[in-house]
């Protein structure tokens, strides 16, 4: 299994992060590196979404079922198709003080690329594209919150 791990304290409160961070329809509104997000299905706390994105100039495309927890907060995503087919998403926010801990957690299986092997799962999908792309959303979501909250 590849996993890849990437977080950020954001002075704001959960509850105000994962109302950001679950409103993925939105997020090419406020993510400069999202081309587009398209709600396929939605039902209670989950939501079939179509997502794609940059990283730099390479556009990258995948398919998710959206799991929300919003007591928790918790915020799942199982990837339906593309190179990550597969791949378990989890978005955390912990409470350490005055500031919130966000954190996106990537467990990648194998891929339907298994012929490449761990090396291409790790250096290539999870250290060259996650984790660059999840990297931007931290940075960008840590910037909202923070305006708004302060």
């Amino acid at each position: 299994m590849t996993r890849a791990e990437r977080f950020v304290d954001i002075n704001a409160s959960a509850s105000e992060i994962y109302a950001l961070a679950q409103d993925v329809a939105h997020w090419p509104d406020i993510l400069p590196h999202y081309r587009w997000v398209r709600v396929l299905r939605e039902s209670d706390g989950s939501r079939v979404i179509e997502m794609a994105a940059r990283r730099d100039w390479i556009p990258v495309r995948w398919t998710a079922l959206q799991t929300l927890d919003p007591q928790t907060p918790l915020i799942r995503f199982t990837h339906l198709s593309g190179w990550t087919k597969g791949m378990e998403v989890a978005w955390t926010f912990q409470a350490r003080g005055a500031v919130t801990r966000v954190t996106i957690v990537h467990e990648l299986a194998s891929t339907p690329l298994r012929f490449a092997g761990t090396w291409f799962e790790r250096r290539v999908i999870c250290d060259f594209f996650i984790q660059s792309i999840a990297g931007r959303t931290l940075a960008r979501m840590k910037e909202l919150a923070e305006a708004h909250h302060g």
